[in-house]
Order: structure tokens, then C-alpha cells, then sequence
């Protein structure tokens, strides 16, 4: 059997390959911190009785935490496929959003645990170099 490997006509953007990599890594952030926190008895005792540090586990509130974790999720493939413009237009502001939702994640409920103040940090900063990398994108770039 004779294989042919072929280059993909497709050209390369080493631009969104990044900010597609960096929406990853920071998905991945979103979600190990959220396993982690659930591993906390309070927490868990909390979710069972559907409230959480003041926080009522209700259907807005689930629906809320969804979009808000949609938004990384989303923007993995809007990165590789949006023109140029648009590209930077929604990564700065996903990225902007995306820090600020965690910013204000800490004047909510219990004072933080240390894992979540560590994921936290992580989060917001790679959160603002997108929303850098993106700023300084020019349309030349690859």
C-alpha cells in the first residue's frame, strides 16, 4: 500500500493557532478548577442542599455559569475560523470579558479557597495576554 502525504492547501495562521491553544488551556483551567472545588465538603454539602455559599443553585443560575463557560469553549473555534477583523475583535473582547467574570468570581459567596485563588491567577493572566496578543495582532502577521 502506497501513502501519500500531502501538505494542506489550507495556509498556515500561526496567530490563531495560539489563540486557539491558549482558549484551550484556559478551558481546561475553567474546568479542573471547578472538578477541584466540588471536592470540597462544604461545597458538596451546598450542592446537595442547591445553595452554595449564598449562591442558589437554581435553573438561572446553572443556565448563567453555562454561557459563561460556553464562551471559552466557543471562542477554541472561533479563533481558527473568524476573518482577521472579527478574529481580534472577539478575542479582546472574550479575553476582557473572561477576566473580569473571574475578578468578580471573588466577591461571591465564601471568602476563596487557595486552589481557586491559584487557578484564579492563572486565568486572568492568560486571559490578558490574549486580550495583548490579539491587541497587537496586525492584518500582515501569520
Amino acid at each position: 500500500m502506497n501513502m501519500k502525504i500531502t501538505e494542506s492547501t489550507a495556509p498556515i495562521n500561526r496567530k490563531k493557532d495560539i489563540l486557539s491553544t491558549l482558549w484551550i488551556f484556559l478551558s481546561l483551567n475553567y474546568i479542573l478548577c471547578d472538578v477541584l472545588s466540588n471536592m470540597e465538603s462544604s461545597v458538596l454539602k451546598g450542592l446537595i442542599g442547591g445553595n452554595v455559599a449564598g449562591i442558589q443553585m437554581n435553573q438561572g443560575f446553572l443556565l448563567a455559569a453555562g454561557i459563561s463557560l460556553e464562551i471559552p469553549f466557543i471562542m477554541i473555534v472561533l479563533s481558527k475560523v473568524l476573518s482577521f477583523k472579527a478574529n481580534k475583535i472577539t478575542n479582546i473582547t472574550a479575553g476582557i470579558l473572561m477576566a473580569l467574570y473571574q475578578i468578580c468570581s471573588f466577591f461571591m459567596g465564601t471568602a476563596p479557597s487557595l486552589h481557586y485563588i491559584f487557578f484564579s491567577v492563572i486565568e486572568i493572566l492568560c486571559n490578558l495576554i490574549i486580550v495583548f496578543y490579539a491587541f497587537k495582532w496586525i492584518d500582515s502577521d501569520k
